[in-house]
């Protein structure tokens, strides 16, 4: 249950603080309606997409004029487009988080095409629009702040969720690229790794059509326990991630990589130790295709 808001009345903004203007996707609830709530709680001012419309009326009846709601489906770039002019339209954005998304379940070979369209469509290619549509008027205004809500699958690989995985590898890639093409902009890029968050993720899951030959193995193990599972299994506090996020936005030289989650760093570190040690042992090959004269 989402803390209750306080009135805007009682939330002035302290003087030391500039007013700063958000847009975040998906804030339907999860981490995107944590993060919203958090800013419009420190001040400032947000563009909150939805899909349910209604569903930040809540927040909307607390916080008045300092939030504005859209309805948008980030895999429709005609509504990415329309959406995103109409937010700069009415004054520039200090930071935007790409946070929509979801996650498909099964072995790769049950996903439909279309199944695999929407999955990477969701996770990578609306965050790559969303940030181009904001990376002109950052750069001419001086400046601006990019959250990826990425995932601990985002540098770990697991079964059952290769298609999300897909997304995330390929959204933290992409961020490593653009974030040095901009880098002497002022528009810094952080991606947000998070563990195993209550936020609902597990209810929200979707599933391909089980078949046989999978049922067994450890693709089978991994569907039955996120089929079962609930969020009182999870550990990670979605109110203290969107609190560490938004402090994040605040450091003048934010890390490009923010792991939150004990559960984030010992799987990312044990990867990441695994394929350092994979490399090393390649060193001498890798000099070995070199021409020789």
């Amino acid at each position: 249950m989402p803390t209750p808001a306080l009135p805007t009345s009682a939330l002035p903004t302290p003087a030391d603080k500039a007013v700063r203007r958000w847009f975040i996707t998906g804030a339907s609830g999860g981490l995107g309606r944590h993060l919203t709530e958090h800013a419009l709680q420190q001040g400032d001012r947000v563009t909150a997409t939805v899909r349910r419309p209604g569903a930040l009326d809540d927040l909307r009846a607390a916080y008045g004029e300092r939030l504005t709601v859209e309805t948008l489906d980030v895999t429709r770039s005609a509504d990415i487009d329309e959406v995103t002019a109409r937010t700069l339209a009415s004054g520039p954005v200090d930071i935007l988080v790409n946070n929509a998304g979801y996650g498909l379940v099964g072995a790769t070979e049950e996903m439909t095409v279309e199944q695999i369209r929407d999955q990477v469509e969701t996770l990578l290619l609306a965050p790559m629009l969303i940030t181009r549509a904001f990376l002109k008027p950052m750069r001419e205004q001086g400046g601006g702040r990019v959250i990826q809500i990425s995932s601990m699958g985002g540098q770990v690989g697991s079964p059952v969720f290769s298609a999300y995985h897909a997304g995330k590898w390929g959204l933290e890639g992409f961020t490593e690229g653009v974030s040095r093409e901009v880098s002497g902009f002022g528009i810094h890029f952080t991606l947000v790794e998070p563990g195993a968050t209550r936020t609902g993720f597990t209810s929200a899951l979707r599933y391909t059509i089980e078949s046989a030959a999978y049922r067994d193995n450890a693709v089978g193990e991994m569907r039955h326990w996120l089929e079962a599972a609930d969020d009182s299994a999870l550990t990670v506090d979605p109110a203290a991630l969107a609190a560490a996020v938004y402090d994040t936005t605040r450091r003048p030289a934010p890390p490009l990589r923010l792991a939150l989650g004990a559960d984030t760093y010992d799987a990312v570190h044990a990867a990441l130790t695994e394929r350092l040690a994979a490399l090393e042992a390649q060193k001498d090959l890798a000099a070995s295709v070199a021409f020789t004269r």
